[in-house]
């Protein structure tokens, strides 16, 4: 740690790791919570459509109540909600009821550490670097929503397109017209494939959160590197989906999520999107 805070912009990238890590702790609040705040709201629409009363509930959102235990309701304290040091100081077990912890929450925060940090390494200080990381952390918990429930929030997606448009005025990835015409593109072209599918099978190969995530995608990193998204997504949404029917007797008509590889794929895109993309070009 010493050697790395000595070289130049150390400092910086072990400030962003830390930082990370604490990202990573709150978007695992952001995982947990935000489908089951969507279910309520839509719970309480469809009440007020009957004309009936919701029923009263107590409050939540991504602040209240504090974190508890699932399975013994016991409030987690702040010493024990330090990101991953908690969690390996417990031993990975709940200290009132003595349950298993979940292995994802240190592997999020670890995993946003290290992106965060290498984020800071790659871009330096900077607009370009702060936006990546809201990117990232964007796509971690796009990630892990759309594996839990197969859904992918507007309360992420649409913020995270205007943001990619509002960045780019000033050309910080892309150039604005790049970045528009991406977003567009981006959203109507899984737009065609979902029903160009569904008109020649009649089932629905994808949802609308998926065109909207790579219009996201689009409005970041302009149009060019579109194609190789889709690219990367589907080969990677390829071989883990038969990984999953080979290895865990996943089955072939239960639906695999797509946000996912869409999100790794953005985030490779993002570092290294123009390069891949003129490799690739240059085979032809």
């Amino acid at each position: 740690m010493d050697s790395l805070l000595l070289q130049p912009g150390g400092f910086f990238i072990a400030a962003s790791a830390l930082f990370g890590l604490a990202i990573g702790s709150f978007l695992n609040v952001v995982i947990h919570r935000l489908p089951r705040m969507m279910e309520r709201d839509w719970a309480t629409q469809c009440a007020e459509l009957r004309g009936e009363m919701p029923a009263p509930t107590e409050p939540f959102s991504l602040v209240r109540p504090r974190s508890r235990c699932p399975h013994c309701s016991r409030p987690v304290g702040a010493f024990e909600n330090i990101p991953i040091a908690s969690f390996l100081f417990l031993r990975g077990r709940c200290r009132g009821c003595g349950q298993p912890i979940s292995w994802r929450y240190p592997i999020i925060e670890a995993l946003t550490g290290l992106l965060f940090g290498f984020i800071a390494w790659k871009l330096g200080p900077g607009l370009a670097a702060a936006g990546a990381m809201g990117f990232v952390a964007a796509m971690v918990a796009l990630t892990c929503i759309d594996f839990d429930t197969q859904l992918l929030p507007d309360d992420i997606t649409l913020p995270l397109l205007w943001a990619g448009l509002l960045l780019n005025v000033s050309g910080t990835y892309t150039d604005l017209t790049t970045s528009v015409i991406g977003a567009t593109a981006g959203y109507l072209s899984l737009w065609a494939v979902y029903w160009l599918f569904k008109l020649l099978t009649g089932k629905e190969g994808m949802g609308y959160g998926d065109f909207k995530l790579l219009a996201a995608i689009g409005a970041w990193l302009g149009w060019k590197i579109l194609p190789l998204t889709i690219l990367l997504s589907s080969f990677v949404g390829a071989v883990v989906g038969i990984a999953l029917i080979v290895l865990t007797k996943h089955g072939r008509n239960v639906p695999i999520p797509f946000g996912p590889y869409l999100a790794v794929a953005g985030v490779i895109a993002l570092f290294w999107g123009k390069p891949l993309t003129h490799a690739y070009l240059g085979l032809f």
